[in-house]
């Protein structure tokens, strides 16, 4: 019997450079490495005027594929949630 391939999650925050919350989002994530094996992405969204138009002053935006999972600040519980039913 063969193993299934383990997919590892991916996430994509979206951001700014100068934005404190968006640092504060990601090194909290960074804490949650111990548990989980998954990826972040971090998008500049000053880089895509597409981007920019849909986050604008929402930022940080935690995002898993289409879903969002927070913004301004990482929502703990629920990202561990997602993270331990998809890891």
């Amino acid at each position: 019997m063969k193993n299934k391939p383990v997919t590892r999650v991916r996430l994509t925050l979206y951001g700014r450079t100068y934005c404190h919350l968006c640092d504060d989002m990601l090194a909290a994530l960074q804490s949650l490495h111990g548990e989980f094996d998954f990826e972040v992405t971090v998008l500049d969204v000053d880089a895509d005027p597409a981007l920019e138009e849909r986050y604008d002053e929402r930022v940080p935006v935690l995002t898993a594929g289409e879903h969002e999972l927070c913004h301004y600040h990482l929502d703990i519980p629920r990202v561990r949630a997602y993270l331990a039913s998809h890891c």
